[in-house]
């Protein structure tokens, strides 16, 4: 069976949206952290809007993480989509929880979703979600889609922290998202050291956040 990770960069009022706002902090351990997650083989699991920019940006780049890119495997969820024509592209636009829950249950490489803010929600909605990773930098962005809506609920377990220029950490959903997410948040928003981007992984077995969640449940 394969894991569902959905992986983001968050500001700390938690937008997703347009994330121009990371550039100032991108360095090379970021650099690296990305890298070694674009570079474990996985499919890619993506929506409309995440895709069309994805397919316009890629074929052209030269950057490290273009060849896998434009080489993985690539599930595109849209229901206004009549064909996706990039390198190893198939459309799901029907039935979509459904088919998202057969290629879970596949043996194959994990799925990964990139950016995605609906498609996110949806799969979080219905328990479909295995890990989050979450880059969260020092900027509060005030306005724009956020991963975790108003209202969302989901209990989180951190299973790893680590610093190497900014803070990774890894959380499993258990029951509170708010409580183990709120604390990360607060953590980064009080440091000091303001110019660091902390990651933030949750893990668990479905992690369920009602309308949004970049979580791992256990």
């Amino acid at each position: 069976m394969r894991n569902l990770i959905v992986t983001e960069f968050l500001s700390l009022d938690g937008v997703m949206e347009a994330p121009a706002w990371t550039f100032p902090y991108w360095n090379d351990e970021i650099a690296q952290f990305k890298g070694a997650e674009t570079s474990a083989g996985e499919a890619l699991l993506l929506g409309r809007v995440t895709y069309q920019g994805f397919a316009t940006a890629w074929p052209q780049s030269e950057d490290d993480g273009a060849a896998y890119f434009n080489n993985a495997r690539k599930y595109v969820v849209s229901t206004t989509l009549e064909q996706v024509e990039w390198n190893n592209s198939t459309l799901i636009k029907d039935n979509i929880v459904a088919e998202i829950t057969k290629l879970k249950q596949q043996d194959g490489a994990d799925l990964v979703v990139h950016g995605s803010a609906t498609l996110a929600q949806t799969l979080m909605q219905h328990d479909l979600v295995d890990r989050y990773r979450l880059l969260v930098y020092p900027v509060v962005v005030g306005q724009g889609k956020r991963l975790f809506a108003e209202g969302s609920t989901a209990t989180l377990k951190l299973v790893e922290a680590k610093s190497f220029g900014c803070v990774s950490s890894e959380l499993n959903e258990e029951g509170a998202f708010s409580n183990a997410t709120r604390a990360a948040f607060s953590n980064a928003a009080s440091s000091t050291q303001m110019n660091h981007t902390q990651i933030i992984q949750f893990r668990g077995d479905g992690a369920y956040l009602y309308a949004a969640s970049e979580v791992m449940p256990t």
